[in-house]
């Protein structure tokens, strides 16, 4: 028999009387208050469930199946991805021995869970805060550290910590939605730096999972946050057709109309998508777009942290540069790349070094040589080093510059550079 079964599920079936059928409605009608929307599970879907082909449900179903039960998935015997299940692979026959079995792995499973909710509360804004200060930590060690495993592995934790908040007690409606709100923002900050990380098959399960819990939440901002990162997400797998729905599905978010921030950075998304297709025309209408949106943009309006290099035209800045560079308009990639690199706030050094790296490009393909290779040596090797994207653009220079000047002098130079300051990392 497959060890993988999930025995605690099924038992706890066969206590309460469910059949397959009779959960997946039961659960359906759940997913239906939740959402608006009646789920589409079936009785194979909870035979799937059962038999260990899925140890981790989708977000919505699971926050279903837990209102449904009263139990935290992980004591219903499923597995968070990326974790070992504690769970074993059966139970005691003996009727008496098996809830007693049950009754102890749920109370150790549900208190691993909710490691910091022992005791059923109030739950209230002040858990809200508390949630909202972590996530401004994860945005701000982002712009520091860049796209590292560490920080998608502690924001997808914190967003099961969030949802873990949800079962400790009761709460109001408006709280709940904030949760859900905060679930999918930590969610779509692992996405976020699995995309940074080059980690794509992580990003597209972090994004299906801050998909749907921002629909729970009905939270513009955040739903907007997620569609922009799915259009960056695409656009670095090089699906530029798929980058550019993505974006548009952003765009056509409530919170751009409201405010004309947000306009602006998902136009400037926009643009970089459009050039990626070598579409010039679309991506400068695009790009006068955001200029335009963020003219109009209140920058007194309170806005959530991720938008701080937004409100002060550094993104557009960035993007821009972004969207030259793939076109080959080298000077006025360059004029962007200053622009950019004068206004992203001093704790920003990922962005720092992608776009002092990009800079050296823009020099490089208008034959700055000295210049370039100057800049590109300013780039700090310990963020080289560890950032897979300023790795790669490093990596990239040093081979233009060769098919560029194969004979001068700073090809050497490079060359030496290279092998002694960035080993194994900056040179093919």
């Amino acid at each position: 028999m497959n060890s993988s079964r999930n025995r605690t599920l099924e038992a706890w079936m066969k206590e309460h009387g469910y059949s397959s059928n009779s959960l997946a409605e039961a659960v359906n009608s759940a997913v239906g208050d939740l959402t608006g929307r009646f789920g589409g599970l079936d009785g194979s879907s909870i035979r799937d469930w059962k038999a260990g082909r899925v140890r981790w449900p989708k977000s919505a179903t699971r926050v279903a199946l837990e209102k449904v039960t009263g139990l935290p998935a992980t004591a219903l015997g499923f597995v968070p991805r990326g974790r070992a299940s504690s769970i074993p692979a059966s139970l005691p026959e003996d009727p008496v021995e098996r809830r007693r079995f049950l009754a102890a792995g749920t109370a150790v499973v549900a208190a691993a869970a909710t490691p910091h909710y022992a005791s059923y509360r109030r739950v209230g804004a002040s858990d809200v805060q508390r949630l909202q200060r972590r996530f401004d930590e994860i945005v701000v060690s982002d712009h520091r550290h860049g796209g590292q495993p560490g920080i998608e592995r502690k924001a997808a934790a914190l967003a099961d910590e969030a949802l873990a908040l949800q079962s400790s007690g009761g709460a109001s409606q408006r709280v709940r939605a904030y949760i859900y709100g905060c679930a999918a923002a930590f969610r779509s900050s692992a996405m976020w730096a699995a995309i940074d990380g080059r980690r794509y098959d992580h990003a597209v399960m972090h994004m299906r999972e801050a998909q749907a819990l921002a629909e729970l939440a009905a939270d513009p901002a955040i739903k907007f946050r997620i569609w922009s990162h799915a259009g960056t997400l695409y656009r670095h797998m090089g699906c530029p057709t798929e980058a550019v729905a993505a974006n548009d599905v952003a765009r056509n978010v409530l919170v751009t109309r409201r405010d004309p921030m947000f306009a602006s950075l998902g136009y400037a998304r926009q643009a970089a998508c459009y050039a990626l297709t070598g579409d010039a025309t679309a991506a400068r209408r695009a790009l006068g777009r955001a200029e335009d949106a963020l003219d109009r943009a209140d920058p007194e309006l309170a806005r959530p942290a991720w938008m701080a290099a937004v409100a002060n035209g550094a993104e557009l800045a960035s993007l821009a540069l972004t969207a030259h560079l793939s076109l080959g308009n080298f000077e006025q990639a360059e004029a962007h790349a200053h622009r950019s690199l004068t206004r992203l706030q001093p704790h920003m050094q990922r962005d720092r070094a992608l776009n002092t790296a990009r800079l050296a490009h823009a020099q490089l393909g208008q034959t700055d040589l000295g210049p370039a290779v100057a800049t590109a040596m300013s780039v700090p090797a310990e963020i080289v080093a560890r950032h897979p994207r300023v790795t790669i653009l490093i990596s990239d220079f040093g081979t233009k510059l060769r098919i560029t000047a194969p004979s001068s002098r700073l090809v050497g130079a490079w060359h030496e550079y290279a092998h002694t300051c960035l080993p194994n990392t900056a040179w093919p």
